[in-house]
């Protein structure tokens, strides 16, 4: 699974969002990170997917900023793929991050009015990531923004 198949159709998805909004979408991958691993695509874009259509809806302007990159991983030959996905949007209050990942949970009355959603994508992301030997991480600074970090295993292809 190239990253790049992972990347790819992201852009389809939320770019049009990103534009109308006039905010920059940004891919970087380390080239330092195997050309190809094996592992679920599929529930890898859904992960991608939630968190940039909520990068995007939470953030007014600035940028959104994706990251990858792999590392080996303490069950050789299996990789730890990394991605990040930061934002320049409102930001999180540390007090409401222990709820963020629970379904159907919203941060407040007035973010779910103005931004809408259900409260599922995130858990679901998190579920996920689980699935495939991984996590989600958070950091945030109301007023500056949000880095989602995702971990899961993978396996490495053969040369």
């Amino acid at each position: 699974m190239p990253e790049r198949v992972v990347l790819a159709g992201l852009d389809d998805l939320v770019g049009a969002r990103a534009l109308d909004k006039g905010l920059n979408l940004a891919y970087q991958m380390d080239e330092s990170a195997p050309e190809v691993l094996v592992g679920d695509a599929v529930r890898l874009r859904q992960i991608l997917v939630n968190l940039l259509s909520n990068a995007v809806k939470f953030t007014p302007r600035g940028e959104v900023l994706v990251t990858l990159d792999a590392r080996a991983s303490e069950r050789a030959p299996r990789m730890r793929l990394h991605i990040a996905v930061a934002d320049t949007g409102i930001g999180i209050a540390a007090e409401q991050l222990p709820n963020l990942f629970q379904s159907f949970h919203q941060l407040d009355a007035s973010t779910t009015r103005q931004y809408g959603g259900t409260g599922l994508g995130l858990a679901i992301a998190r579920r996920l990531a689980e699935l495939m030997n991984g996590r989600i991480t958070v950091e945030s600074t109301p007023g500056q923004g949000s880095v989602f970090h995702v971990e899961v295993e993978l396996d490495s292809a053969p040369a």
